[in-house]
């Protein structure tokens, strides 16, 4: 049974998200799940409004009032699935995901617990979806940088104490993006397509080469390349 046949003609309870992925929960037990990839967007508007659909847009949700969602996803990185929503913990992109940044259990001691006995570099750890969910190369390389912790150092080398500031800190930024609509850097927009302005408070993202704003005093943004991702930092501000 197909996509169209789990979700037509039900009403929708309710929306939630686990890590990078949507969950569209409806009356008849069945959820959808949405992940938009590294570019892809939902566009909310209402049917009638443009007689263009929008550019690579592969997938819409339409209500019977013409309120319309449209997955707009160029480069195809984006998944749709339906899974039951009592198996929704089971499903095996979302079994063994870590726990939520902005959640209760998100602690300096979780972190330090961890982290303990990791040799990779504590940028590439924070990646790992298994340990904590969410986290982006944007968000890990501004959160590093608020809790003055060098991206190539080894994860394990962490103190009580620095995982104490790297946990605030990562809840800081998370929630700061999330005020400020995200980062705009190319393609991506808001739902009503507006842009994000969270790229305008980077202290060390996409920076490279410019003065710290930090501890200015002649000292410059570097970056690395870690599991091929480009890491910016402070060497002077982060050991």
């Amino acid at each position: 049974m197909d996509l169209r046949e789990r979700l037509e003609g039900q009403t929708v309870l309710s929306f939630h998200r686990r890590a990078k992925y949507i969950l569209m929960r409806v009356e008849n037990g069945w959820s959808m799940m949405l992940h938009l990839g590294m570019s892809g967007r939902l566009l909310l508007g209402q049917s009638g409004m443009n007689t263009t659909p929008p550019k690579h847009e592969h997938l819409v949700l339409q209500t019977e009032n013409g309120a319309r969602a449209g997955l707009v996803d160029p480069r195809r990185f984006g998944m749709v699935d339906v899974v039951p929503t009592h198996q929704e913990n089971a499903h095996r992109l979302l079994s063994g995901l870590g726990i939520e940044p902005l959640s209760t259990n998100m602690t300096g001691p979780y972190l330090h617990t961890v982290l303990q006995g990791r040799r990779t570099p504590i940028k590439t750890a924070l990646l790992d979806q298994k340990l904590i969910v969410g986290l982006g190369n944007i968000y890990v390389c501004e959160a590093l940088f608020r809790s003055h912790i060098h991206p190539a150092r080894a994860a394990t080398t962490l103190t009580e104490e620095e995982a104490d500031s790297l946990a605030n800190a990562i809840r800081t930024v998370l929630e700061e993006a999330i005020a400020s609509g995200g980062s705009s850097l190319r393609d991506y927009v808001q739902a009503d397509g507006t842009k994000g302005g969270f790229q305008d408070l980077h202290l060390v993202y996409g920076r490279e080469g410019e003065v710290c704003r930090q501890c200015g005093a002649g000292s410059t943004i570097s970056r690395i390349t870690q599991a091929g991702r480009s890491t910016f930092f402070c060497a002077n501000c982060q050991k």
